[in-house]
């Protein structure tokens, strides 16, 4: 390779750079600004679902796995080859099935409105998780899917019906004879020629597809049919349910054949591609394999800690995929019974997320009472911390990036050593959970605050107590002031300015709604809070620290706004119950972006990168992002909102190093070279 050359520039090279000038400044003029609507441009992504997955399968080509849990309403897509989380897919509700269409090009989900009674199945676009269709006709949960083509879809719901779907335009086919207590699982078979479906009245009803006429009901279940499928050679419909039993029916006649004990109630079957396996998911957590040949159960797998709800078969029948009421989505090799992979990193919500001063580290808290530190560039876990005992609300890394603080559940706070996970000091004193903990600028001292409504002040060298500050109600956040002289903390009633030194109110700022974060900007004269949110005023608002007075509302968020932060003239903000992302200028408080997709079922914590290149978002979908800012000023290496000639030296005597996280790498490519300058050049004066 050709030596990288530092020293002066050719007259080429400077025409060059000209040229590219003048192009650049062509394309800064007709440039769009303001809003941009959609996903977040992720560097990273790692996730779960929360508490219980209900549904899972493989896309037709074996490449791709969805999950739904019927806790958090997402559906997830997740890559095979690696594990990684492609997309999320939120519903207003509980997701109780998911298909694939036989082309893999459409993703079916049978869910449950709160809200809309009758809105209970969604088609998707695989491609961009776009909504393709709604189909109106079931007034309640929708509990099985399942697709006999690229045509029709088949549906069945806790209002005792099936239903057939034309997929082209959403029209209702027809509406079948169901089960009292609900359809629970619907198949089609092999020829397509037979639809067979299970319900609570312990039957299965077996129909012709070519005139939809119910052919036979077939009795002997004593409990629920939670299951049914074909065998693969079409001759044999086969069900499952709570008497744990698994039941083979002849469809020519539909006489019962075969009868198999489970060691628990049948939650899921499925046959596997090539008839070699009938796997079972089960109801005391197990994965069983019977052997096709012989029924004997060959094996059985202990996948999950709470009820096995559903698997699949990848289509070369060498995976399989299971879900679990654990919350985990878990990848078996079918040969020996190997766990390949688990899918699901997290298994409940990521309730606060934080980076360290140097923007090496992240840590996020969960409320699986783990606190997780990762590598920011990349979301490589580094160690899991352990010692709280209920979940964890609250993190925060000290100044000098050696501690990391949590506030908890279990009504603690924990000090954390940051180089080896150890942990330093457990303070208590707080009656009632801890839901903020944040350090002074300087580090000597730690606030946390607590539900009970009480705000404690430590020193950090001893874990002392300092001061203990009793508020109206419960203290939900808090936010030292950059000169460390004024605390804040957002409650029930108000956000309050206490004084660090004596732990006196200096000033209160009243507002209808109850307060749930609070950020002070870079230059401490403004005042971030989002609240609940009300009729008398949005969830987000400016207000002036040195008198109280509101300086503007932030108009968007529809209430429940549980985090913001700033960078610089910047703000962002994450909604709970909207399940957006915005981000905003606050010199006139206009809205610069929203993010409404990938946000999965709202949004509990947002952070700014130290450098504003990145940030990150926790979820209550049990899903960790870390996204690239639209915000930060393009050649701005040290942050300070203008690129100048500080900017260009930082460049200029960086030049040649190479690494991860350079602050000089411009564009992020691990390099510091002609690439960074000129971009740091093109940028010259923005922001200024």
């Amino acid at each position: 390779m050709r030596a990288r050359q530092r020293g002066c520039w050719g007259s080429e090279q400077v025409s060059v750079l000209r040229l590219r000038l003048t192009l650049w400044w062509m394309w800064l003029l007709v440039a769009p600004d303001g809003v941009a609507q959609g996903r977040p441009d992720i560097q990273w992504m790692v996730g779960g679902h929360t508490i219980a997955v209900s549904a899972v399968a493989f896309s037709p080509d074996g490449q791709y796995i969805a999950s739904a849990s019927s806790f958090d309403g997402t559906v997830k897509i997740w890559r095979v080859a690696d594990g990684q989380l492609i997309r999320t897919i939120a519903e207003p509700g509980s997701v109780y099935a998911v298909a694939f269409s036989p082309n893999g090009q459409f993703l079916v989900t049978g869910f449950e409105d709160p809200l809309v009674r009758g809105h209970t199945l969604h088609l998707w676009r695989v491609a961009d998780g776009s909504l393709v269709r709604t189909f109106v006709g079931h007034i309640n949960w929708v509990k099985t899917v399942a697709f006999a083509s690229n045509e029709y879809l088949a549906s069945g719901g806790g209002d005792d019906t099936t239903r057939i779907w034309r997929i082209a335009d959403g029209t209702q086919i027809r509406s079948l004879p169901g089960h009292a207590f609900g359809v629970r699982s619907v198949a089609f078979s092999p020829n397509r020629q037979y639809l067979a479906t299970g319900g609570g009245d312990n039957t299965v009803k077996l129909f012709s597809t070519s005139n939809w006429n119910l052919l036979r009901t077939l009795s002997g279940h004593t409990g629920m049919v939670l299951a049914v499928t074909f065998s693969p050679d079409g001759q044999h419909v086969v069900s499952g349910g709570l008497d744990s039993t698994i039941r083979f029916w002849r469809v020519s006649n539909g006489s019962l054949v075969r009868q198999l004990s489970a060691p628990s109630s049948v939650q899921a079957l499925a046959f596997s591609p090539d008839g070699q396996y009938l796997a079972a998911a089960l109801g005391n957590g197990t994965v069983g394999f019977w052997r096709v040949s012989d029924w004997s159960l060959v094996r059985q797998l202990s996948a999950h800690t709470d009820e096995a709800k559903s698997i699949a078969f990848s289509p070369d029948s060498q995976l399989l995929v299971s879900g679990g009421l654990d919350g985990a989505v878990r990848l078996w090799r079918v040969a020996g019974g190997n766990l390949q992979r688990t899918l699901t990193v997290y298994t409940h919500e990521i309730s606060a997320v934080a980076f360290s001063p140097d923007g090496q580290l992240g840590a996020s808290s969960s409320y699986d009472s783990t606190i997780r530190l990762w590598r920011a560039s990349d979301g490589s876990p580094i160690r899991t911390l352990r010692g709280h005992t209920d979940a964890v609300l609250a993190v925060a890394f000290s100044p000098d990036g050696n501690l990391l603080a949590s506030g908890g559940r279990d009504m603690t706070v924990c000090l954390w050593r940051v180089a080896d996970g150890a942990l330093i000091r457990t303070l208590s004193g707080h009656t009632d959970q801890v839901r903020a903990v944040v350090f002074s600028p300087d580090g000597q001292h730690l606030a946390s605050g607590s539900v009970e409504g009480q705000i404690r002040l430590w020193r950090v060298a001893d874990g002392s107590l300092v001061h203990a500050i009793v508020g109206p109600s419960w203290v939900f956040a808090l936010a030292f002031s950059p000169d460390g002289r004024l605390l804040a903390s957002a409650d029930g009633s108000y956000v309050g300015l206490w004084r660090v030194a004596d732990g006196t109110l200096v000033r209160r700022i009243d507002f209808p709604d109850s307060g749930l974060a609070v950020a002070f900007s870079p230059d401490g004269q403004t005042l971030a809070v989002g609240s609940t949110g009300s009729s008398n005023g949005p969830a987000l608002a400016l207000w002036r620290v040195a008198d109280g007075t509101l300086v503007r509302f932030l108009d968007g968020h529809n209430g429940y706004v549980f985090s913001v932060a700033f960078y610089g003239e910047y703000l962002i903000s994450g909604g709970w119950w909207d399940r957006t992302i915005r981000l905003w200028r606050v010199s006139d408080g206009s809205q610069r972006r929203l993010y409404d997709q990938e946000t999965g079922n709202g949004i509990n914590s947002v952070r700014f990168s130290p450098d504003g290149r990145f940030f990150a978002v926790g979820r209550r979908d049990a899903t960790l992002l870390v996204a690239r800012s639209p915000l930060r000023q393009e050649g701005d290496v040290n942050g300070d909102g203008c690129v100048d000639d500080a900017d260009l030296l930082t460049v200029l005597f960086a030049f040649g190093q190479t690494g991860a996280n350079l602050p000089a790498d411009v564009n992020g490519d691990g390099v510091v070279d002609d690439a960074d300058l000129l971009i740091a050049l093109f940028a010259f004066g923005s922001g200024c």
